[in-house]
């Protein structure tokens, strides 16, 4: 759980590094967060929608936000970029590759690469290895 809330105690430190399991913990609290906020949005009636199909053997959901996902959205935009910036810098890679993602298909699909790469084992540029805290420098 200290994975999810390290990112949030770190806020806007795009400086250092952060392991995987930090970002994509991290990631995880941030996509439940936001389907948590829209059926709460559809729920209390704040502009959010939810709709369900269910066809012979096809079933689907659909949501999509309101306020309450609005405001959650904007409150974790800087340390979901911070995070990302940090988990390329664990990479060796300097934070502007970010921008990357801006190239339709192939951007997000190499950021996805780095993102998943295990990141430079002993200390690098942008600071020391965040998993050396843990005693297991390779992993």
């Amino acid at each position: 759980m200290e994975y999810v809330f390290l990112p949030l105690k770190r806020y806007a430190q795009f400086t250092g590094r952060s392991r995987r399991k930090e970002f994509w913990f991290f990631w995880l609290f941030y996509v439940a967060g936001m389907f948590i906020f829209s059926l709460l949005d559809s729920a209390l009636g704040l502009g959010g929608q939810t709709s369900g199909y269910a066809e012979g053997a096809s079933v689907g959901f659909s949501t999509s936000g309101g306020v309450l996902t609005f405001i959650f959205l904007v409150a974790l935009v800087v340390p979901m970029l911070a995070v990302a910036v940090r988990r390329l810098h664990d990479s060796d890679k300097s934070g502007w590759m970010i921008l990357i993602g801006l190239i339709p298909l192939f951007g997000w699909l190499y950021l996805l690469y780095l993102y998943v790469q295990p990141g430079t084992a002993g200390p690098n540029k942008y600071g020391p290895d965040p998993k050396a805290d843990d005693g297991q420098v390779f992993a």
